[in-house]
């Protein structure tokens, strides 16, 4: 079994269609309205947006993006601050170079650099 697809309910679409695009590199595949997006990246990865009024994940929720170096896991963290999101700079956590941030619309991201095979990079 293959997983298809992962949806998150957001507090608004487009600002978190916008960001994940913008720092991440997804590309948006479709959009109906304002209430629903679908985006995807090179590796298979499809990622579901839907407009929720009230949006609560647990306090450990978080969808992880790996990068292929540490490097561009700083230059990400860089580009957000710089931008003015509050961010703090990556550290060393379950063996990769990791950095968590609550993204617009709701939602917990990781942006990690894998080092530990239990988190392959691309593989």
């Amino acid at each position: 079994m293959k997983l298809n697809h992962l949806n998150l309910t957001v507090t608004d679409v487009g600002e978190a269609r916008e960001f994940l695009e913008t720092y991440i590199g997804l590309r948006c595949a479709a959009t109906r309205g304002d209430s629903f997006a679908a985006l995807s990246d090179d590796d298979g990865l499809f990622l579901t947006l839907m407009e929720g009024k009230k949006v609560e994940y647990p306090g450990t929720f978080h969808v992880g993006f790996a990068q292929e170096s540490e490097e561009k896991v700083d230059e990400i963290n860089q580009r957000l601050k710089d931008d003015g999101f509050e961010v703090k700079s990556p550290g060393r956590f379950h063996g990769a170079w990791t950095f968590y941030l609550d993204a617009p619309g709701g939602f917990t991201i990781e942006v990690l650099g894998a080092d530990d095979p239990q988190f392959p990079v691309g593989g």
